[in-house]
């Protein structure tokens, strides 16, 4: 059977045949997941998350009866997948930009618990990429262009209105009645 006790590194007595190490790397490492889901205002996010966990070392024995060495294929990416959906779906498009903070945050403190359930300790959690979909992105690229073209009409106006000032007073100037006017 299985026994509870965990061996540090180092050297220990075996009996052939009968004892079997089984060997964990409990250093920290790195797992990028990647999750397409929804926000608020139901636009399409692909956001990358980077998790840097390791197993908790108290409880490698439980950890291989209930979930094996692929520990990490097995858990991660589910329990990623919960929470970066959880979390994205409180936000609207805009505020997963000006609020990133806050989510990335958010999600660190959700995946933190949820991991903690399978003995997994997490060390850091970010966010590396929060990508929208096409229909959203050509949207915010056509307002961008819409109010480039307000802008440009606003300052062609103006100039239109400077230039007819200009042609007046120069007109003024020129006509034999000019002096009069002044």
């Amino acid at each position: 059977g299985l026994g509870e006790r965990v061996y540090d590194e180092g050297t220990h007595i075996m009996i052939p045949w009968f004892d079997r190490p089984i060997i964990y790397d409990c250093r920290t490492q790195p797992r990028e997941i990647v999750s397409t889901t929804g926000s608020k205002d139901l636009q399409m996010v692909d956001v990358r998350l980077r998790v840097l966990f390791k197993p908790d070392p108290s409880r490698l024995a439980r950890m291989y009866r209930t979930l094996g060495m692929d520990f990490d294929e097995r858990v991660l990416p589910s329990i990623g997948n919960e929470v970066l959906k959880s979390v994205v779906a409180q936000f609207n498009a805009s505020e997963l930009l000006t609020r990133r903070e806050q989510v990335s945050r958010e999600v660190k403190q959700r995946l933190v618990a949820r991991a903690r359930d399978f003995n997994i300790l997490v060390d850091d959690v970010s966010l590396t990429q929060i990508r929208f979909g096409r229909e959203y992105s050509a949207a915010v690229e056509a307002k961008q262009v819409a109010q480039q073209e307000a802008e440009r009409a606003k300052f062609n106006r103006a100039k239109g209105v400077a230039r007819q000032e200009i042609d007046h007073c120069a007109r003024r100037r020129r006509s034999p009645l000019g002096d009069a006017h002044r």
